[in-house]
């Protein structure tokens, strides 16, 4: 059976309910004018998989969705971010009637007749004049690969398998990667793993300057740059550098953020250098981040030579139909919500002839 719609959302993350919220206030009903499908089997978005020990504390912030607060500095700092989060989007779909249907899979987006889009799902398809992707980065892992990966006797693990320090206890931990992640890994292993090791490719850069406004809009432009030339968006933290907060600094002090550059082999029983360094490791822990999950648009053609998709604020240009939040500039909780208004007034003037 296929439904028709003007616009389906696929993902119900931040970005996505900002965008079904707008949808609502702009006239696109949920179920006939507008479906939001997503695939997990509760509201909550990656929020969902992030691991027990990420309190709130731990977060950096968490900004309100539209026109309903969260009142993140209220809340208690031990609570495990993985329940207060998806308890707000639950209330937050109920409050607005943002109707998700969930658990949906979304196999494949394609062209199909009358210029609209296809949307197919394993609970049937959906017919749209206009898609806004919500899907983030969380489905999509990235993994590098080195010399020597299969051998290793020890453990891999990426931080999408991530629940707590604990079950290191003991443990001889490689950390990989350089971003806040990676970090926030490192704080919670000093003292709980027998021994950790960074590795980086490239040295961190920690900063003690307030963030301002226009700092944050530097770092927007210079991530909408990339993706207006159709290239993969830069980690946030790539842009930024770290924070340096009194436990960072204090980690600092005591060695335990000691970088070592990156290793250029794995043995079975841990990582060597080319100069002959080698570290003994029951775990290497791949903090190594994720890409966009779009696979699901590839009939569309949207990717460039360059690897991304060249966008206009959260237009795809090679498709106007196509709307894509949360990814590149947005990708981020202040972000998604500006993301998700934008996405609907365009759509909303794109569709206007077709509304009359």
């Amino acid at each position: 059976m296929t439904h028709d719609v003007d616009v389906v959302v696929i993902g119900a993350g931040q970005a996505g309910l900002s965008a079904a919220y707008h949808l609502n206030r702009a006239g696109f009903a949920p179920g006939t004018g507008s479906v939001v499908l997503d695939h997990n089997l509760a509201p909550g978005g990656a929020w969902l998989h992030r691991w027990d020990s990420l309190t709130v504390e731990k977060v950096h912030g968490i900004f309100d969705l539209p026109d309903m607060a969260l009142g993140f500095g209220e809340l208690d700092p031990a609570a495990r971010a993985n329940e207060v989060v998806p308890r707000y989007f639950a209330e937050y779909e109920r409050r607005f009637g943002l109707r998700v249907q969930r658990p949906v899979n979304v196999a494949s987006v394609h062209e199909t007749v009358g210029g609209r889009l296809l949307v197919d799902t394993d609970k049937g398809a959906w017919s749209a004049r206009a898609i806004i992707n919500a899907t983030g980065t969380w489905e999509k892992p990235f993994w590098p690969h080195y010399p020597g990966m299969a051998s290793f006797r020890g453990r891999h693990i990426h931080t999408a398998g991530y629940h707590s320090a604990e079950e290191f206890a003991g443990k001889r931990v490689v950390v990989v990667g350089a971003g806040a992640s990676a970090l926030g890994h490192l704080l919670e292993l000093h003292g709980v793993a027998a021994e950790t090791t960074w590795v980086t490719r490239r040295e961190p850069e920690f900063h003690t300057e307030p963030w301002t406004e226009q700092r944050g809009r530097e770092v927007v432009a210079r991530v909408d740059e990339r993706v207006r030339a159709g290239l993969p968006p830069e980690s946030v933290v790539r842009v930024t550098g770290y924070p340096l907060t009194p436990a960072i600094q204090a980690a600092r002090d005591t060695g335990a953020l000691d970088r070592l550059p990156m290793f250029d082999r794995i043995t079975p029983e841990g990582v060597l250098w080319d100069d002959g360094r080698f570290v003994a490791a029951d775990v290497i822990l791949w903090a190594t981040g994720f890409r966009a999950s779009l696979d699901h648009l590839a009939p569309l053609r949207l990717r460039e030579p360059g690897g991304g998709v060249r966008m206009d604020g959260t237009r795809v240009v090679a498709d106007p139909r196509v709307h894509l939040v949360g990814y590149g500039p947005s990708a981020s909780t202040v972000g998604a919500n500006r993301a998700g208004r934008a996405a609907v007034k365009e759509i909303r003037e794109l569709l206007a002839p077709a509304l009359v």
